[in-house]
């Protein structure tokens, strides 16, 4: 209820008269208005999932390597635990791929996969540590490209951006990276790398609802603050390094800090002695 509260107020945020229209509108109206932010949300999400499926073919590719067998752009049917490239970005990371019962088990479907068992490709260079999970979580170069691709341009992903429109991100006002664009771009990831041909937060294949919102109760934890926060910062200083959410907090120690902490010293000393 949280997280939908919060969705509510930032949809509340970016379309000014919104909140007056429901206040006053009739149950039609409110019904109408529904129906429209729930057709455009999965307009978008359909864009974002029908663009990415004939690029991510050449970013999980190995470099200066062709895909072995083949994955053709136009069908899924090869992919998912079919194939051993997208196999192994989709095994938990918990698992082996390399281990000849856990592919099989996989492939077969007698091991069955739920979302809060976190695919091998939400890790910085597909390496899990069981001793510390939050080691390269959610830092892989496959999200920071489809989150590229998805919020920036498509020719953001390259180093020097060569696009000559406008990115999803500006349109919206989107200056910084949030906890729920990142889970959104992972599981649109999921869903271009298994074999299911139509998107649903129902399909027990990819199990894609469980899996973004278990994504997003990590990153939303308070428990969890300080390695988010270090998380988003590095996010932004690769997605908006322009913006203040990319900038590093002040070194305690640093000339700057120490000028600011005497000010406020000051400031203190002054109100006290009015």
């Amino acid at each position: 209820e949280c997280q939908e509260h919060a969705v509510f107020e930032t949809l509340l945020n970016s379309y000014p008269g919104l909140l007056e229209r429901l206040k006053e509108g009739s149950e039609e109206e409110l019904i109408h208005v529904g129906g429209l932010i729930g057709k455009g949300a999965a307009c978008a999400r359909g864009e974002d999932t029908k663009s990415l499926r004939p690029v991510i073919i050449d970013w999980i590719a190995p470099a200066g390597e062709a895909v072995v067998p083949p994955l053709p752009r136009n069908s899924k049917i090869s992919c998912g635990f079919n194939h051993p490239l997208t196999g192994r970005l989709l095994c938990p990371a918990e698992l082996d791929w390399d281990d000849a019962d856990t592919k099989q088990g996989l492939q077969s479907g007698e091991l069955v996969v739920s979302g809060d068992q976190w695919p091998l490709f939400v890790y910085a260079n597909e390496v899990f540590d069981p001793e510390d999970p939050w080691n390269g979580l959610l830092r892989s170069r496959l999200l920071v490209n489809v989150f590229r691709h998805i919020f920036t341009s498509p020719s953001s992903v390259d180093k020097e951006p060569k696009a000559t429109h406008v990115g999803n991100a500006r349109i919206h006002g989107m200056t910084t990276v949030t906890s729920a664009s990142v889970a959104y771009v992972a599981t649109q990831i999921q869903f271009a790398l298994c074999s299911s041909s139509v998107f649903s937060r129902t399909d027990t294949v990819t199990d894609s609802e469980t899996f973004y919102h278990s994504l997003l109760d990590l990153l939303e934890d308070p428990d969890e603050r300080r390695e988010v926060t270090e998380l988003l910062l590095l996010w932004n200083r690769q997605i908006f390094p322009t913006s203040s959410a990319a900038k590093r907090p002040l070194k305690a120690n640093s000339a700057l800090s120490k000028i600011r902490q005497k000010r406020a010293a000051l400031k203190d000393t002054d109100g006290g002695s009015a």
